[in-house]
């Protein structure tokens, strides 16, 4: 019975169910959200011509600040542009929100900048709750020996005396009130008596910095000087005058004056060079005792020196060479020291080396000897001083190194290769990829400060001193435990090290000082074959837990202008991407700064493509070794690094899936024949004069702007532009019009439009989201 009741319930069972859903309708599966449709900007061509060349330029319009109808075609495009790119990148909302998480978490505590000391005073930097903008302060050193943070004592209030022991120079958050919101500084020199602090600030409303001075005794500002269109500054006479150059309406230094402080007269005009080539910049020797001024221009590089005891003297011409050349002066115990990398004997060098003559040489011209003789597998980077000390920071063959000489140079031995001098090296970590001088402001102190950077390593700041052979991490970010570790004086003794005095000893730092990562993160450098068989050195970095060949996307930074070195230092943004398994890597294109002057000579002007080749080179070494994956490499570049990306697409828009360019120069033909924006004489001996013939060529060669290949298909392409960039954002608008409309049409493969914040908002929050907008762009066209 049981039997039967349950076989014939159950087709009353299934009866039931069929009539409960008989009301039931099946949705139908909803296809995809169609792909948001890019604006398309109004065309409206102008004719151009020279050097027999013709070419039309359907979106100029953008570019006519002038035209008021245009600029209000301009705002809204960009707000269509602004829309377009929300729409792209709307299924990404929560990979950004994680991102930025990520990202904002990795950003140092900088509560306050490692402690200076410059004779009796510790300077530093420090953010006070709830404020935006930093303040400058000081404290007397010997009340404070074991100054570790800005917390030690809390706000510079001593608790156990009941004193207040730290000075407020310089509260920014109360200059952004006089400058319209902001507080972007770009010069600061306290005068060498400690009395004065002369500034400029950032005038957003007329493009311009401005100059004031600051009583440090009183907190007041001085009546005078009080000028605009500050570009450099120096202090004479022990604190009592101040030298300041002012630029003309195109950005150009041009005129030199000398202000008493205190004095009711006018500030006196030291000297002007109305010619529009040439630019003029002061400084004062470290020990304050000269002050040196440089006029570069097409025809020349000159040197005149000033004494600062007596500030309107006159000049005296010390040192005279072809254009574009490096010139620095110091002033040691009688002797002028100049580092250079001027032609020796009408002949080009492709190094810097440092020359010597006595104060008092009443030659004419000066005669100058060699320091050290010439060693081309020891190259001197850089210079710094000090009263007891020479340092210099060298490359021997292809690494980074730090010695040290002791000074007064023996004249015995002046004019000897560099190891038979009594060398002292510093120690260093492994993978170093620039080393930074800090400020180094007291030139009676052996002490000396640099930063080091790493592709594995966070920036970190260290104190060598000669005379002890003590070594000090002062500050370095440690991601391992997420804090920040600022040590300064008898505190950071743990920290310390003897450095060796022989040159040939293995002087490496015990690894468990430096906060390294190459336990996680490896670091491998390679010289790739150009296509003219030039040996291009690349940096490629990765989770040594995420690595399998052939299966990595992959992410090729570049560069390759101005002579400047790659930054390659660690980024704490491109931790998201390694740890997702990303290949980084870092092309030193010719044209940059990593092989001396012949290797950035053999990026620029008519050799401008070899940049692009090299940078092509690189891409294809990626791939070829399954460094990458063939279908997952992107191309990243800055300024000028995204000309060559830009480039490099343009020639092999097929090797790319993806690329990011941040604010860069894009449109060289109308930039260099007609500038909007003031470009310097470095702008046109990087990329041409377009009035020279060969050097048109050239531009039109390698422009992005004029070289988009018709019916191809390209890769997504981010682009990132400001208001407030030195090329424009005209030039990025255009570039993305012209992409849209010349390529191949595909949705997977959008180019977007990007405008980020003025350059002068320096705010870590936006810092991080927009770089989490840009790595879920990557993460999205790449690798989802």
């Amino acid at each position: 019975m049981r039997h039967l009741l349950t076989v014939v319930r159950r087709p009353l069972l299934r009866h039931r169910f069929i009539i409960q859903c008989a009301d039931y309708k099946a949705q139908r599966p909803q296809p995809p959200p169609a792909p948001p449709s890019p604006p398309k900007p109004p065309k409206k061509p102008v004719s151009f011509s020279l050097h027999g060349e013709s070419w039309e330029d359907e979106y100029n319009w953008m570019s006519q600040l002038n035209d008021k109808v245009a600029m209000r075609h301009m705002d809204v495009y960009m707000e269509q542009e602004e829309k377009y790119t929300e729409a792209v990148m709307s299924d990404t909302d929560r990979l950004q929100s994680k991102l930025q998480s990520e990202i904002a978490s990795r950003l140092a505590a900088e509560l306050a900048t490692p402690p200076l000391r410059w004779g009796p005073w510790l300077y530093y930097r420090r953010v006070e709750e709830g404020k935006q903008y930093t303040v400058l302060c000081r404290r007397l050193a010997k009340l404070n020996e074991e100054f570790i943070s800005n917390k030690s004592p809390s706000s510079g209030f001593d608790f156990t005396s009941g004193k207040k022991i730290e000075q407020k120079l310089l509260d920014y958050n109360q200059e952004a009130e006089r400058f319209g919101g902001y507080a972007y500084e770009e010069l600061s020199e306290v005068s060498p008596d400690h009395r004065y602090l002369a500034y400029t600030m950032y005038d957003k409303d007329n493009d311009y910095f401005k100059l004031s001075v600051r009583d440090l005794n009183f907190g007041s500002l001085c009546s005078k000087p009080q000028a605009d269109r500050v570009s450099n500054i120096a202090w004479a006479k022990d604190g009592q005058a101040l030298l300041y150059v002012v630029t003309d309406n195109k950005k150009r230094p041009f005129r030199i004056y000398c202000s008493m402080i205190g004095s009711n007269d006018e500030d006196v005009l030291i000297l002007e060079e109305p010619q529009e080539n040439v630019h003029l910049s002061v400084r004062h020797t470290k020990d304050f005792q000269y002050l040196t001024v440089n006029v570069f221009s097409t025809q020349s590089s000159k040197v005149y020196l000033i004494n600062a005891a007596d500030p309107l003297s006159g000049l005296t011409l010390v040192w005279e060479c072809e254009p574009n050349t490096h010139c620095i002066v110091e002033h040691h115990q009688g002797y002028l020291y100049l580092f250079t990398d001027a032609a020796m004997q009408g002949q080009p060098v492709d190094h810097h080396y440092l020359l010597r003559s006595p104060v008092t040489s009443s030659c004419s011209p000066r005669n100058w000897e060699n320091v050290f003789a010439n060693d081309q597998l020891l190259t001197i980077e850089d210079v710094d001083f000090c009263h007891s000390h020479l340092l210099l920071t060298v490359k021997d063959r292809g690494k980074y190194g730090l010695y040290s000489v002791s000074l007064p140079l023996s004249n015995d031995k002046v004019g000897a290769h560099l190891k038979e001098f009594n060398l002292q090296k510093l120690p260093l970590p492994d993978h170093v990829s620039q080393i930074f001088p800090g400020p180094n402001y007291d030139f009676n102190s052996s002490t000396m400060r640099f930063t080091i950077t790493s592709p594995v390593m966070p920036d970190a700041v260290v104190d060598y001193d000669l005379l002890s052979g003590q070594w000090t991490i002062v500050q370095q970010q440690n991601l391992l435990y997420e804090r920040t570790r600022v040590l300064y004086g008898s505190a950071s003794s743990t920290s310390n090290s003897r450095i060796p005095n022989n040159l040939s000893e293995n002087s490496a730092a015990d690894e468990s000082t430096w906060n390294d990562l190459s336990e996680y993160y490896a670091c491998e450098e390679y010289e790739v074959p150009s296509y003219d068989g030039a040996l291009i050195p690349l940096t490629i970095l990765y989770s040594r837990h995420r690595k399998t060949n052939g299966e990595n996307p992959g992410l090729l930074h570049g560069h390759g202008a101005y002579g400047e070195v790659l930054d390659k230092r660690w980024r704490n943004e491109m931790k998201s991407l390694l740890d997702r398994g990303w290949v980084i890597a870092y092309a030193d294109v010719r044209g940059g700064g990593g092989g001396g002057r012949k290797w950035h000579h053999d990026g620029r002007r008519t050799k401008k493509l070899n940049s692009v080749k090299d940078y092509i080179s690189c891409a294809k070494f990626l791939i070829e070794r399954e460094v990458v994956e063939e279908t997952k490499l992107a191309g990243c570049g800055y300024s000028a690094g995204g000309f060559l990306v830009a480039s490099a697409i343009n020639y092999c828009p097929d090797l790319f899936r993806a690329a990011v360019l941040k604010v860069p120069f894009l449109d060289p033909t109308h930039t260099l024949l007609l500038p909007i924006l003031p470009l310097t004489p470095d702008d046109y001996e990087e990329f041409g004069y377009p009035g020279d013939i060969e050097d048109f060529r050239s531009i039109r060669e390698c422009s992005p702007y004029d070289n988009i290949q018709k019916d191809a298909l390209y890769p997504a392409i981010l682009v990132t532009s400001s208001f407030n960039t030195r090329f424009g954002v005209w030039e990025a608008a255009k570039w993305v019009a012209r992409v849209r409309e010349y390529s191949i049409y595909d949705p997977s493969r959008p180019v977007i439009l990007n405008l980020t914040t003025d350059i002068v908002e320096e705010n870590r929050y936006l810092q991080s989201k927009e770089a989490a907008m840009e790595t879920a762009f990557l993460i999205k066209m790449v690798d989802s």
